[in-house]
């Protein structure tokens, strides 16, 4: 990969990072946000299919190692 590039965890397309929504487990509180901050993240597609994806195969709890609230999918929708 190259520099600066992410993954989608759903559909694995590889590409820029300001091209994805980045899902944030901040570290130490282990609080999920969707955005910004300093911890594990994971990058999803801007896309209600691997947004729907995602929720259906648990993809971000298992990236994150935690689990996720449906009001951070809801979030994700509305973006």
């Amino acid at each position: 990969m190259q520099k600066n590039y992410r993954r989608c965890i759903s559909c694995r397309l590889t590409a820029p990072k300001e091209s994805f929504l980045r899902v944030v487990r901040s570290y130490p509180d282990d609080q999920i946000k969707v955005g910004s901050g300093m911890g594990r993240s994971a990058y999803l597609c801007p896309d209600k299919n691997c947004l729907e994806v995602a929720q259906k195969k648990n993809r971000l709890r298992k990236s994150l190692r935690i689990n996720v609230p449906e009001k951070i999918y809801s979030d994700l929708g509305k973006q």
